[in-house]
């Protein structure tokens, strides 16, 4: 993947997320026209974020088995306490591990992580990492490698 690419599918990941946020404090009535308002206000226009769209439609269309997989890895933690941030994170996460065999769950891991550490406070990285990590010993794959 060229350094081009990388940067292209990290604002993608960055505009999911803050689209995800929003997602999880106030669902929106019309996502089509929530997704094009979102997009008009991005710094790039929409094709740039293709992947980032991709992820949302994911995580949306799957997130009642994504929080699912939440609830039961995050031991002696009450989902509805889970900082709203740290589970757009979390939900972005998982989506891309277990959905997205073109990528490999290592990589999904240290996005999140880097996500994270720009977007959550500085205790977010272990729990989210620790999440995640149960998740990758559960998909029955090489981390490292794309399918």
């Amino acid at each position: 993947m060229s350094k081009a690419q990388f940067a292209q599918r990290r604002d993608g990941r960055v505009a999911a997320l803050q689209f995800l946020y929003a997602w999880s404090m106030n669902p929106p009535k019309n996502l089509a026209e929530d997704l094009r308002t979102f997009f008009e206000n991005c710094e790039h226009p929409r094709e740039h974020y293709a992947f980032g769209e991709e992820l949302i439609h994911g995580v949306i269309e799957h997130s009642t088995e994504v929080d699912g997989h939440i609830r039961t890895l995050a031991q002696n933690w009450e989902f509805e306490r889970i900082a709203k941030i740290d589970l757009a994170i979390l939900r972005l996460a998982m989506f891309e591990m277990i959905f997205r065999k073109d990528i490999p769950p290592v990589v999904s891991i240290n996005e999140a992580i880097d996500l994270s550490k720009e977007f959550s406070n500085a205790d977010a990285k272990r729990f989210i990492n620790g999440i995640l990590d149960r998740l990758k010993d559960q998909l029955g794959r090489d981390a490292r490698k794309a399918e």
